[in-house]
Order: C-alpha cells, then sequence, then structure tokens
C-alpha cells in the first residue's frame, strides 16, 4: 500500500518494503538497508526473540514521534532502547548499580529489560518524559545485527497497533503497520511469545515492573532479594508509568475476554456452560484451552494454546491465538487460568490486561449446577444406554452437560446394534462410529449423576463401589417418576427395537424437563 512521506518539503510516495531474512544466514545487504532507514529517521519493523519490535533511532527526538504516532500509542509510555555490545550502556545512563553487571553476565544478550537514570544524550520523546531509560540486549542475531547498523541504538516497543496482541510473526506486523512505516524484516516466528522482563534498577531493592521469561526466582539466584510492583496502575492514573504496558490496557483482541478461575475441572464446566449460554444466543463464542482440556469442549470455536506440562508453548501461542479470533470474529472470548509461578505469572498477567482484569471465579457459574455430567449405564454399552445419551444430546437443556454412557460389562470396544442403528437414523439420529466404553469407579462424583436402564445394573454398581460416592446412581425410570422399565429388544426383531427406542425417547423428555427445573432452581 502505498503512503505519503514527506522530507525537506518534497512529497514522495513509498511502499513498506518487506526483507525475509534467514537467521542462519543472514543477508548482510538487507541489514544495512535496514540500518541505513534508521539511521535517516526511519521505522523498521524486525524480530527480537520475545516479540517483533518496531525500530527507531532511540537518540532522534523526531523518530521517538513517528514510532508514537505509527502505533497509535500514548506519549507518555516509554520506549526500551535495545543495545548491542555492554560498552554502549555508559553512554546512555548514569549512576548504573553494581548488579547491573552480574545481571548482564547472566541473562543478556535476553529477555531483560534493566531501568536506569538516563544520560543527557537520551531524548525524553524516547522516555515517554521521564528521567530514566529502559535498557535491554536483544539474543536474537538479526537484531543485534541491525542494532549494530543502525548506530548501536534502537528503540523498540512491539510492532503493532498499541493495545492489541502483540506480534510473533512478521504477518501480524503487516497487518497493523504495512502503510505506516518503511520495512519489515521478515525473520519467521519468534522464540519466546511474551515481552522481556522489566526489572527497575533505580530502586534498592530491585523491582520487576512487569514479569516475563526471567523470573523473580532466576533474578534473586543472582542478586539476591528482588521485590515485585503489585499496584500495576490503571488506565485512570494520571500518574505516569515507569515501564512500557503499566498504565495502559494492552494485548487486547476485539472481543470481550473474560477469564475463568478455579480448580481445572470447575474451569473446565464453567466454560462450558458459558459457552453453551451463549451459543442458545446465537452469539459467537472463543474458547482458550490446551493439550489437557481441548477435548472437553463442545461449544464454540476452541483453540489449543498450548500444554499446562511445558507452559512455554502457551507463552509463545498466547498473542497468535488472540490475533485469530480477532479474525474469526468471535464476540466472547472465555480463558482457562494459569499457574502464577515462573513463566505462568508473565502469561497470566498478559491475559489479565488483554481482559481488562475480567475474571470470574469458576464456583461461580458452577454452584448453581446440582449435576455437570450425566452417565447412561447400560449392559455392553452397545443399544439402550448410548440412545439414552445421543437423544439427550438433542434436547433443549437449560444447562451445558457432560453426556456419555457406559457398560458394566465390556470387554472390548463394540460398535452399536445395527438394529437400534437403523431405528435411529430413521428417525433423523445417528450413532455410527460409536464404540462401548467401561463403566468404572471414576464416573461416580457428587456433581454426576449416574441413571442405569435396570434396577440390575444399579444394585451392581451399588455393590461393586460401596466405597465410592453412590448418592446419585439411579435407574432413568426411577429418576424421571416412570414406573414403566426400558424394554431389552436384545435377540428380538426390529419392531422391539423401534418400541425401546420410543420408550427411551418418552422417559428423556421426561429428564429433560426436571433437568430444567433443577436449573430454574426446583427441587
Amino acid at each position: 500500500m502505498l503512503r505519503a512521506d514527506q522530507k525537506n518539503g518534497i512529497i514522495k510516495f513509498m511502499k513498506t518494503i518487506i526483507r525475509k531474512i534467514d537467521k542462519n544466514q543472514i543477508d548482510e545487504d538487507a541489514i544495512r538497508e535496514a540500518g541505513e532507514i534508521l539511521r535517516e529517521g526511519g521505522l523498521v519493523a524486525f524480530p527480537t526473540e520475545t516479540v517483533y519490535g518496531l525500530g527507531a533511532n532511540a537518540l532522534d527526538e523526531e523518530a521517538a514521534k513517528k514510532t508514537y504516532e505509527a502505533k497509535g500509542r500514548p506519549s507518555d509510555n516509554p520506549l526500551i532502547v535495545h543495545i548491542a555490545d555492554l560498552e554502549d550502556l555508559e553512554e546512555i545512563t548514569e549512576h548504573v548499580p553494581l548488579e547491573t553487571e552480574l545481571l548482564a553476565k547472566h541473562f543478556w544478550p535476553g529477555p531483560l529489560t534493566m531501568i536506569f537514570e538516563k544520560s543527557a544524550l537520551v531524548p525524553y520523546g524516547t522516555t515517554g518524559g521521564l528521567e530514566t531509560v529502559a535498557v535491554r540486549m536483544p539474543s536474537d542475531p538479526i537484531a543485534r545485527k541491525l542494532i549494530l547498523a543502525a548506530g548501536g541504538y534502537v528503540s523498540a516497543p512491539s510492532a503493532n497497533t498499541s493495545g492489541r496482541p502483540s506480534p510473533t510473526t512478521a504477518d501480524h506486523v503487516w497487518e497493523d503497520l504495512h502503510d505506516k512505516i518503511e520495512m519489515i524484516i521478515d525473520g519467521g516466528s519468534v522464540e519466546i511469545g511474551l515481552e522481556s522482563t522489566i526489572l527497575d534498577m533505580t530502586v534498592s531493592p530491585p523491582m520487576i515492573l512487569r514479569p516475563g521469561a526471567i523470573t523473580a526466582d532466576m533474578l534473586e539466584e543472582v542478586i539476591g532479594v528482588v521485590s515485585v510492583d503489585e499496584t500495576i496502575l490503571g488506565s485512570e492514573s494520571s500518574q505516569a508509568p515507569k515501564a512500557p504496558g503499566m498504565k495502559y490496557r494492552h494485548y487486547a483482541p476485539k472481543a470481550k475476554l473474560t477469564i475463568v478461575e478455579g480448580s481445572l475441572r470447575e474451569e473446565v464446566f464453567a466454560i462450558r456452560q458459558l459457552a453453551y449460554e451463549k451459543s442458545r444466543q446465537g452469539v459467537q463464542v472463543g474458547i482458550i484451552g490446551t493439550n489437557e482440556t481441548e477435548e472437553f469442549y463442545t461449544h464454540g470455536l476452541v483453540k489449543n494454546i498450548g500444554s499446562r506440562e511445558n507452559e512455554k508453548t502457551i507463552a509463545r501461542n498466547l498473542y497468535r491465538i488472540l490475533r485469530e479470533f480477532d479474525d474469526e470474529d468471535v464476540a466472547e472470548i472465555y480463558s482457562e487460568s494459569f499457574a502464577i509461578q515462573g513463566i505462568g505469572n508473565a502469561i497470566m498477567n498478559r491475559l489479565e490486561k488483554a481482559a481488562g482484569h475480567c475474571r470470574i471465579p469458576a464456583t461461580v457459574i458452577t454452584k448453581e449446577q446440582k449435576y455437570r455430567k450425566i452417565v447412561f449405564v447400560s449392559g455392553t454399552d452397545t443399544c439402550r444406554g448410548p440412545v439414552a445419551a445421543e437423544l439427550l444430546r438433542h434436547q433443549e437443556l437449560e444447562q451445558e452437560y457432560w453426556i456419555e454412557s457406559k457398560g458394566m460389562v465390556v470387554l472390548f470396544p463394540e460398535p452399536v446394534n445395527q438394529k437400534i442403528e437403523a431405528v435411529l437414523k430413521s428417525n433423523g439420529v445417528s450413532l455410527e462410529g460409536y464404540t462401548s466404553r467401561q463403566f468404572s469407579e471414576k464416573s461416580l462424583n457428587p456433581d454426576t449423576l449416574i441413571l442405569a436402564m435396570e434396577q440390575a445394573q444399579k444394585e451392581k454398581i451399588l455393590s461393586e463401589y460401596e466405597h465410592c460416592y453412590t448418592e446419585n446412581v439411579y435407574t432413568l425410570n426411577e429418576f424421571v417418576g416412570d414406573s414403566k422399565e426400558i424394554p431389552d429388544p436384545y435377540g428380538q426383531p426390529l419392531t422391539a427395537y423401534g418400541e425401546c427406542y420410543e420408550a427411551i425417547q418418552t422417559l428423556i423428555k421426561k429428564l429433560t424437563a426436571i433437568l430444567n427445573s433443577l436449573t430454574k432452581g426446583g427441587q
């Protein structure tokens, strides 16, 4: 896209240049070209190990103004100065504490930003009007080469429209800034995916202002005690931020984002219910799940953010997923919460800012739900139980339930009975692909309703699992108050299977009414 650029009274038109660079075989000509743009006061987006940065000459007041303008960023939100040589730190800082050398030795180059008193060399446009300057030394080889080519000092906030999810690919940069900057260096996906840890070195002990991949524990192993700023400034505050990201809402998708907090089991049930309610209203819902939970969500657009066993994958995928939801035009997003230890602290920090600190306890949703899961139990799980489960899934339920069927004697997985499948298909329903599953004590929980097809199956559960929670074990007809038992059609003509289907259908309609009355506060 072409844009106008004025220099020395002459208006010329140009478009954003894209240069693809391999980190393992860096194109020196492309780096020189980018460095020249920065030296002349232009803007270049480039990869770092954290996110893509929007580079400018850190010592040029006018370049800082261009940065704020391109991003739509408030001018009191300071920029981080990136350096490639430790010696360059002396030129832009004053009164550097002794701990700095130790920290630099352990964490530079890397995702750690340190705040110092600034020297007169750094313009206030770069520092957001503050007497301090934030400095880091990135480890990405492209970034380091570019900094040197640009003269050694490159200011670089995230290369996105202010407030939006930070970019982790060049495509993300293009989406936001392609008509506003001179060049984008495409170095592929970033390594970490979250911004650097920010440590204020002007106070004692040093204070973490923004969590990142370098955790408090890691810092304390090197320099001893560090403090953590627990009072992140709200948008209504008139106080200037000491670091990028402290004052303003960041990382936000277009949709409303809500974090659901509690035990993982509670979170899953709560999100299922929230997504179910919104879907019934015709609202497009997004869900942020994980490797461990993705399969449990049945409504909404579910995106797998990574593995709880390796939270680095979650950090790497967070901004990408938030941007994908924007592309999908979802109206509401619900996210699980994550541990606040290690990099999980940084993940939750970004999530909370993206959500505008909108969090709800899972129990607020689940406490109103007497049952959250319903399990139908039959002999072999090849006929009556699967039919009951499938028919209930097709009902207009006020609440979301995890619905499944199990068998008391399942030696190996089997498909449903062919005759009942024929009956189902004639009624517009199908269990094609379903295979039987064995009942176990894992299904016996206070929030799970167990509905057996026969009295004998109920009694077997009560006797075999007497040491488990069995207060919610009933026969289906018993629970709905119907004296007629469900006939077992096994070995009989097709008509018997039809009669069985009709009997189950009647009971399921009664069950639906009871479940909906419980949801509305009935007894």
